[in-house]
């Protein structure tokens, strides 16, 4: 059975005492559904929350990594770091890192890499831009961003490997593709896996939508059957609404 998973990217939003004000907020809310619940603060509050979450069926992950163990990497983080303060996965390859901080497929294979050598459970993100959906590119992208930074591993590493398909044209703009978009290109992921590791792996893989998911429009989305969960991001940084996505299910 595939798990259904609710992570909130908090992305560079809340200093400490927002942080611990949130975190406050989280442990009162209930929760009905299945899925796994995990939050990503920035990296100077990932202790604070890890210690403050430790006894809560929420987990703390990390929104980045650098692929390098140690050296002369001036601000980066490496995984061995982030398990030091207890965090066991990272999101990889978000739009905002390709985009702002030129990640590129090799470098995330290389993130990956290193990752799983230190036993993380990565979230592994890529989606197309508008121009790409436009020009009826998107899966040729999205299959490229797979096999570009995936499709070196072993069928085993995708026990530790969840997908993200996020769409860029719908992150923070307000835009959201139809549940129908999102299924179809979900359908199409898991085939792309099928045709290279076998529906046993393709099927045991939780894929999630990012792309502007709210408490209205999360249970539609949620419903369709390769759609497993969600990468959150403004809606997570309110108690009530990331809930109200967690119980969608």
């Amino acid at each position: 059975m595939r798990k259904h998973i609710v992570a909130g990217n908090w992305k560079m939003n809340n200093q400490l005492s927002e942080t611990k004000a949130l975190i406050t907020d989280l442990k009162q809310q209930t929760q009905t559904s299945d899925a796994e619940v995990m939050i990503a603060p920035t990296f100077t509050n990932l202790w604070h929350a890890f210690e403050a979450l430790r006894q809560e069926d929420i987990e703390v992950i990390a929104q980045n990594m650098h692929f390098a163990e140690n050296g002369a990497y001036t601000g980066e983080v490496s995984a061995s770091m982030l398990k030091s303060v207890g965090i066991q996965t990272v999101i990889l390859g978000h739009s905002e890192r390709r985009a702002y901080f030129n990640e590129t497929d090799e470098s995330l294979a290389k993130k990956v890499d290193a990752a799983l050598n230190n036993e993380m459970r990565v979230i592994f993100c890529f989606g197309e831009e508008l121009a790409d959906r436009k020009a009826g590119k998107e899966e040729a992208v999205v299959e490229s961003q797979i096999k570009n930074a995936l499709f070196h591993l072993g069928a085993d590493a995708f026990k530790n490997i969840v997908l993200a398909y996020e769409p860029v044209w719908a992150i923070g703009t307000g835009e959201t593709a139809t549940p129908e978009q999102a299924q179809d290109m979900h359908a199409f992921i898991r085939k792309t896996l099928s045709n290279k590791y076998g529906n046993d792996v393709a099927n045991s893989v939780s894929i999630l939508y990012g792309g502007s998911v709210k408490p209205n429009n999360a249970k539609e989305i949620f419903s369709k059957p390769d759609v497993d969960g969600g990468l959150i991001g403004g809606a997570s940084l309110k108690a009530e609404d990331f809930y109200a996505i967690v119980n969608a299910f």
